[in-house]
């Protein structure tokens, strides 16, 4: 024990914080990597050596608590009972973090921690945050801080924004929730609307570069916006964390501060269950590169089928997909190129929707490959295509596989769903229904436009009498706070929005 603290000479302390938790009783590698922000293997490493050894013998307690540099926060923060309380019981009712996401969540102590820094370093009181992700419920716990925040939630988790909008709308909290997969743009909504910007994002240089460019998208103030970002590397690992770090450099971001350590997890022990709390201020050239991180389906986590060591998959080109489509597509979504046919990106379909060259001789017929969506994005297609048919081809795991009764019925007034399935992957067929007299109709076939100014149409259209401040109260009525488009909404509250539009 004696010669690995001299070999690790002035930047022992770590491994003498870790005797010194050893001989207050914890006892286990997980709960030493937690209380001491030390990376596992280092801990396994001091164990190792320390043998049968008395650990009080190398740790030097006196003098750790002695030099301790005290959290500037940690009086307030000790202080925010109800605060912490609200949020160890938020964080726990949480939906459980998916592994292909790269989700790790914060504790509740690190939340309660965010929004009370928040609050301490900025003027919330009207201001917008923006959440690029939020598995670790940082909207919440900066609401609950200052209930004077408005925050905009981007996430691809349908049931963290169901359970962000449910738990914000219980406590009267001002949070808009809004489905975006990142990789394909920030939904529309979202674009320079917030004043700070905050992300916990995958801890890839690639996820890092997407999650901050969206963000930098986000921001209203160019000149004095922010950007927050949490990120970790162990300490044994510096050229990873380097990469990391010129991938924010990339985006001509300077980093305003580094906090270190302040943010801890109930996992990412190889990280030491911690991380850093990054102050990121864009510069005038920050606006000019980033147009170059645009529609990427680049695979930016660190487990599952879109992780950087991911074997690419199997999956079939365009014929299979074309032969379930039954005719010559007039559009081609996603990666494929098919010789004569018009190709949209599928950010652009979702931000604007199809092209006019996507119609032949007064027929739309779309193919589009979804082999990276991880659930949400086969509603999104549905919902931006208008088309007579739709082919999409979907991974053998997609989650509205097994639930396709739901999608069906949130669809069923635009499109009637068939499934074809086949070894290694499936495809989702829909066929166009005639228009209908509902709103329901009306909503789905324009689910680009404002989800607020497109029902207030449609109940004109419905019923001419109605002036359009007596549709727009109807509206306001059934569906307050109503913000953003179809192709944004959380599949829940769209669920709820058509239900609400057939009762007058």
């Amino acid at each position: 024990m004696a010669a690995l603290i001299a070999g690790y000479g002035a930047y022992a302390r770590p491994l003498r914080e870790v005797l010194a938790r050893l001989g207050e009783g914890v006892k286990t590698v997980s709960g030493l990597v937690a209380a001491t922000g030390v990376p596992r293997r280092t801990v396994e490493e001091v164990l190792a050596a320390l043998g049968d050894g008395d650990p009080a013998a190398y740790a030097g307690a006196d003098q750790l608590r002695r030099t301790a540099v005290d959290d500037p926060l940690a009086a307030r923060l000790a202080g925010a009972t109800d605060l912490r309380r609200e949020l160890s019981g938020l964080v726990e009712r949480a939906p459980a973090g998916l592994r292909a996401l790269d989700h790790v969540a914060a504790t509740a102590e690190t939340a309660a921690w965010r929004g009370l820094w928040l609050d301490a370093t900025y003027d919330l009181a009207g201001a917008r945050l923006l959440c690029v992700g939020d598995h670790d419920l940082t909207s919440l716990a900066a609401t609950l801080a200052n209930p004077a925040l408005a925050v905009t939630v981007v996430d691809v988790d349908e049931r963290i924004l169901e359970y962000i909008g449910t738990e914000a709308a219980r406590r009267g909290l001002d949070v808009t929730c809004l489905a975006g997969d990142l990789r394909y743009g920030l939904p529309p909504s979202a674009a320079e609307c917030a004043d700070l910007v905050f992300t916990d994002p995958p801890y890839t240089p690639e996820g890092v570069r997407l999650f901050l460019a969206r963000g930098a998208e986000g921001l209203r103030d160019r000149e004095r916006g922010r950007l927050l970002m949490a990120y970790g590397f162990s300490d044994r690992t510096p050229a990873l964390g380097l990469k990391v770090q010129q991938a924010g450099q990339e985006l001509a971001l300077a980093y305003e501060a580094i906090l270190p350590g302040v943010q801890h997890y109930d996992g990412a022990e190889a990280i030491g269950s911690a991380s850093d709390l990054y102050v990121c201020r864009p510069t005038a050239r920050t606006w000019t590169v980033l147009g170059a991180v645009a529609e990427s389906a680049a695979n930016i986590y660190t487990h599952g089928p879109q992780s950087l060591e991911a074997a690419a998959a199997d999956t079939p080109g365009p014929d299979p997909v074309i032969e379930a489509l039954g005719e010559p597509p007039t559009a081609v979504v996603g990666r494929w190129q098919v010789p004569g046919v018009s190709r949209v990106g599928l950010g652009r379909l979702l931000a604007t929707g199809l092209p006019a060259s996507a119609t032949v001789r007064g027929r739309t017929a779309v193919v589009a490959d979804l082999t990276a969506d991880h659930g949400p994005l086969l509603l999104r297609v549905l919902l931006a295509a208008n088309a007579q048919r739709v082919a999409v081809l979907l991974p053998p795991q997609h989650p509205d596989l097994a639930a396709h009764e739901s999608l069906s019925a949130l669809i069923a007034a635009k499109y009637r769903l068939r499934f074809v399935r086949r070894p290694g992957y499936a495809i989702a067929v829909a066929d166009a229904v005639p228009p209908g007299d509902s709103v329901a109709s009306y909503l789905l076939t324009r689910a680009h436009g404002k989800v607020a100014n497109v029902w207030r149409d449609a109940l004109i259209r419905l019923d001419p009498s109605l002036t359009k401040n007596e549709a727009r109260r109807i509206v306001a009525q059934a569906a307050p706070n109503l913000t953003g488009s179809a192709v944004e909404l959380p599949r829940h509250r769209l669920a709820e929005i058509l239900a609400s539009s057939e009762v007058r």
